[in-house]
């Protein structure tokens, strides 16, 4: 009787770990993040070996959680761009589609490059030295890779499709949201809402989280209404515009969620690596946007506002 006692104890005790094991994990946060912030990928650069790297890194994450290719039978979509004097600078995002059969998708997306070895800033930042990045946006690819995991295993088929995107060449005008929104893989009215993350992983909370994009949606004050996670406050920014991939999609008729834990004195500078992340905070960012997914998924369709005048982009 003690020996079978046992057994439906283990048993029920790792049922319940396994079952668990698809919420925002702070230790697979770490691993990510220590992976794509590491010398061997020298900073994530757009058109180096290192933003290579990383493109592919996810991919493969993307394939392994069962995510469907994003772009025909591809993960990538492939792309060009000129800035200033350097023409023709190749990079590519990273696309996964989960298909729930629905007819509107949720879009969830955080840019993998970095400044890499700085070659293409024009001396804004010292050229040869590697520009980790671990927040900026390890962090956020770190969250894109939780959410997608979250809702490939946590045994629900939700009444909205989603796609996941990392997107390339961000550091370097929102290339990589700017490419996809002029050459998007599914019709951009179809769409639900867009979710960014960008640096996300140096949780202050003398600050909070912000979370950008509260004005594009009349939905969203009752879709925060009782959104909270215990150990994080958020305070909230109507704007849809901004320096992070949302814009884009906010630009064009998107409804948008912004989520940013601050600047800090390491933002774009070499000291910007993983000893200094939060992997816990991090983790609970994340199950707080996954109450803010769900909340939005009670509502068929969100209604987009438009709350700033829409002037032509120009970086």
């Amino acid at each position: 009787m003690k020996y079978l006692l046992f057994l439906f104890t283990a048993t029920t005790v790792y049922a319940g770990a396994y079952a668990q094991d698809y919420q925002p994990s702070a230790s697979r946060i770490q691993k990510t993040v220590t992976y794509l912030a590491s010398e061997k990928l020298k900073g994530r650069g757009t058109a180096e070996k290192g933003g290579v790297k990383a493109s592919s890194y996810v991919a493969k994450q993307f394939k392994s959680l069962g995510l469907k290719p994003g772009n025909g039978d591809s993960y990538f979509q492939q792309f060009t761009f000129d800035r200033k004097e350097h023409h023709g600078i190749a990079t590519r995002n990273v696309i996964g589609f989960l298909d729930n059969g629905a007819a509107k998708t949720i879009v969830i997306g955080a840019h993998y490059d970095h400044l890499g070895t700085a070659g293409l800033f024009d001396g804004k930042y010292p050229i040869g030295q590697i520009h980790n990045g671990a927040d900026d946006n390890a962090s956020g690819v770190a969250g894109l890779l939780e959410l997608a995991r979250y809702f490939t295993e946590n045994g629900q088929k939700e009444p909205f499709n989603f796609l996941f995107i990392s997107f390339g060449g961000e550091e370097l005008g929102l290339q990589g949201s700017k490419y996809f929104t002029a050459n998007p893989t599914i019709p951009l009215n179809t769409m639900h809402f867009m979710l960014n993350m960008d640096m996300i992983g140096r949780y202050n909370e003398e600050r909070g989280l912000g979370i950008g994009g509260y004005g594009t949606a009349q939905e969203w004050p009752a879709v925060f209404k009782e959104a909270q996670e215990p150990g994080i406050h958020y305070f909230t920014d109507g704007s849809g515009k901004g320096a992070s991939d949302h814009h884009n999609f906010y630009m064009n008729d998107v409804p948008v969620i912004f989520l940013h834990t601050g600047p800090h004195d390491d933002y774009h500078k070499p000291t910007d690596d993983v000893e200094k992340l939060k992997a816990k905070e991090e983790a609970l960012v994340l199950k707080l946007g996954i109450q803010l997914i769900n909340n939005a998924m009670k509502y068929p369709a969100l209604h987009y506002v438009e709350n700033e005048k829409k002037v032509e982009d120009k970086k």
